[in-house]
C-alpha cells in the first residue's frame, strides 16, 4: 500500500515546495509574507482534487472528496487574498525578530510546504476509501463539513466587517461568534476536518484520517494558531485584550465570564 501511495505523497511535497520557494521569491521582492498563507490553502485545494484524482478508492467517495476539499479551500483562500495586501502584524513582529534574515523566512516557508504534505494526509486516506454501505457516514460528514464552513464564514464576515469600521480601531471583536470563543474561525476549522475522518470509514487508510483533526488542535494551541495570534493582539490592543482573554473562552464557544468572576 505504502509503495503505491509513496509516490503520490512525494508529488504532493514536491509541487508544495516549488510553489513555497516562489512565494518566498515574491516575500523576497515585497517584503510581505502574509502570502504564505494563502499559498498554504490553495496548495490544500490542490492535493485535495490530486489525491482524488489519483486515488484507488470508490469513484463517489473521491469525487466527494474533490468537491469539499476543494470548496473548503476555495472559501478560505479567497478570504485570504484580501489581507495580503500589507503583510500580517505578525509577520510583521517575526521580520523584526528574525532581523529580516531570509535564509530563516525561506525555512520558514519550507516548513509551510511540509505542513502542507502532512496535512493532506486525510484526502490520501478518503481517497483509498472503497465505498460501500457508508451511505450514513457519508451524510453525517458532509453535515459536519457544511456546519464547520459556514460557522468559520460567519466567523471570518463577522471579524471582517468590525475591523472595517474605523472606529473600531484599537478595540477587540465581541460580536457575533466571537462573544463566545477568542478564536471561532479557529474552532470550526477544527471541526472541519473530522468530516473526513468519517469520509474516510472503511478505507485501508482510515487512521491518517485522524491526522487531520489532531495536528490542527496542536498546531493551534502549541505553534501557528492561538499563542501566534494572541501575542500579536496583546501587542496591538493590549488591556482591551487582556479583559477579553479573561472573559472569553480561548477555542470552544461558551457564554463568556461576568464581570468581576474570577479568571
Amino acid at each position: 500500500m505504502w509503495h503505491d501511495v509513496g509516490w503520490q505523497i512525494l508529488a504532493v511535497w514536491l509541487v508544495t515546495a516549488t510553489a513555497m520557494t516562489l512565494g518566498w521569491a515574491v516575500q523576497y521582492r515585497t517584503r510581505n509574507a502574509t502570502l504564505v498563507d494563502a499559498i498554504w490553502t490553495a496548495t490544500m485545494g490542490l492535493s485535495a482534487v490530486f489525491y482524488a484524482a489519483v486515488g484507488s478508492g470508490s469513484p463517489a467517495v473521491r469525487g466527494l472528496m474533490a468537491v469539499l476539499g476543494g470548496l473548503w479551500a476555495l472559501r478560505l483562500f479567497l478570504h485570504l487574498l484580501h489581507r495580503i495586501r500589507t503583510e500580517d502584524g505578525r509577520y510583521r513582529y517575526l521580520r523584526q525578530h528574525w532581523q529580516d534574515n531570509q535564509a530563516k523566512f525561506f525555512g520558514f516557508f519550507q516548513a509551510q510546504a511540509l505542513f502542507t504534505t502532512i496535512f493532506s494526509l486525510p484526502f490520501l486516506a478518503v481517497a483509498a476509501n472503497p465505498g460501500g454501505g457508508m451511505a450514513a457516514l457519508m451524510i453525517v460528514g458532509i453535515l459536519v463539513w457544511l456546519g464547520s464552513l459556514y460557522g468559520e464564514s460567519i466567523a471570518d464576515r463577522q471579524l471582517a466587517r468590525f475591523r472595517e469600521d474605523p472606529a473600531n480601531r484599537g478595540r477587540t471583536c465581541r460580536v457575533g461568534l466571537w462573544r463566545y470563543s477568542r478564536h471561532p474561525n479557529y474552532f470550526f476549522e477544527w471541526t472541519h476536518w473530522f468530516a473526513y475522518v468519517l469520509l474516510a470509514w472503511g478505507s485501508p487508510l482510515a487512521w491518517l484520517a485522524w491526522l487531520g483533526p489532531l495536528l490542527m488542535l496542536v498546531s493551534l494551541y502549541r505553534f501557528t494558531g492561538i499563542p501566534f495570534t494572541e501575542a500579536q493582539a496583546l501587542r496591538s490592543r493590549g488591556d482591551d485584550y487582556r479583559d477579553y482573554q479573561r472573559s472569553t473562552s480561548s477555542f470552544i464557544p461558551w457564554f463568556p465570564k461576568k464581570q468581576g468572576s474570577t479568571p
